[in-house]
């Protein structure tokens, strides 16, 4: 496949789109938006076809990796017939999705016969009462269950994503590693980012850093650097004696910006430049306006590249440095 066509000011070629379904979630995790949340009316929602095209325009441009994500991915109905589309294109090599975890008990071998590779999977806390705090639902049981399903289903790789937070999650790092590598699973930790306005808790209070993540997992296993990668901002290492990769994403205390390879869409057809900065394009309005367009498309993201900020600029001292929240934005 030829280099992407899609490079930004400072010559990085974008081959990686995160694609978000739906703002819709079945959880209200604290970090992730409010309990009463409003979501965008239907009409405002990308169509499944517009959907595609957006994903088509983007391959077309040299995009290699497609990551679904949502709010939650898997309440978007119709979905499969989506995944199955994508899944079939010969010049992907990567098409994922970060999931919740709930609908997999029912979904997990659809995704996988739809052409699904990888799965991540949100998981913060392994005790129940905590983890109905956190998400705001009563659900680890069936998310657990989830994750067996994709086990069984037969997924390459499955990773687990968990926001560490101080005082509320950060004791269970080391039994959630245990849980990964029982599991044969990987496994990723996530810095909280300063995205929406929460009322649960002071991020700058809260946060931990992967520097004090990495300090906790090794007084229960030896971490070995690992070149292990997958197209995305973590950084891993591997646990000794096991095929357990951990990944850390540090937007705060190891900014990854200079190699960023990824652009969003949001559901409401936002393409998002940098998730760190507010400014988005309009494709919905462009698809709508001229439908079935799709050279008009590919140039509009080819002249969008040229807007890509450096870098975003989080920091961990302060509440809210983007209004939008991650379930808007895609994760």
């Amino acid at each position: 496949m030829p280099d992407s066509k899609l490079v930004d000011p400072f010559g990085r070629r974008i081959t990686y789109l995160r694609l978000s379904v739906t703002d819709r979630c079945d959880f209200r995790c604290t970090y992730c938006m409010s309990e009463d949340m409003v979501f965008a009316p239907r009409a405002q929602i990308l169509t499944l076809e517009e959907l595609y095209a957006v994903a088509d325009a983007f391959i077309s441009l040299g995009v290699k990796r497609i990551r679904v994500t949502g709010g939650e991915p898997l309440v978007r109905k119709g979905l499969p017939g989506l995944l199955s589309r994508l899944g079939a294109r010969k010049e992907l090599e990567d098409l994922a999705i970060t999931t919740n975890g709930s609908q997999l008990p029912v979904l997990a071998t659809a995704l996988r016969d739809a052409g699904v590779k990888r799965l991540n999977i949100s998981l913060d806390s392994l005790k129940r009462d905590r983890f109905a705090e956190l998400t705001r639902r009563d659900m680890l049981h069936q998310v657990v269950h989830g994750i067996d399903a994709a086990i069984d289903a037969g997924f390459s790789r499955i990773k687990l994503n968990s926001v560490i937070q101080k005082g509320r999650n950060d004791d269970e790092v080391l039994d959630l590693v245990n849980f990964a590598v029982e599991r044969g699973l990987d496994i990723s930790f996530i810095e909280e980012m300063p995205l929406g306005n929460v009322s649960s808790h002071e991020r700058e209070i809260t946060f931990c850093s992967s520097e004090e993540v990495r300090e906790r997992i090794e007084v229960g296993h030896q971490l070995v650097r690992s070149s292990h990668t997958t197209g995305g901002p973590s950084r891993y290492w591997q646990v000794a004696g096991t095929e357990t990769q951990v990944g850390f994403i540090s937007p705060h205390s190891n900014n990854f910006c200079g190699s960023c390879n990824r652009v969003r869409v949001t559901a409401e057809g936002k393409l998002v430049l940098c998730l760190g900065h507010e400014g988005a394009l309009d494709l919905k309005s462009l698809m709508r306006r001229y439908p079935g367009d799709s050279e008009r498309l590919r140039q509009a993201l080819v002249d969008a590249l040229q807007l890509k900020p450096e870098k975003h600029d989080f920091r961990a001292d302060e509440q809210v440095q983007v209004v939008r929240f991650m379930s808007v934005t895609g994760g």
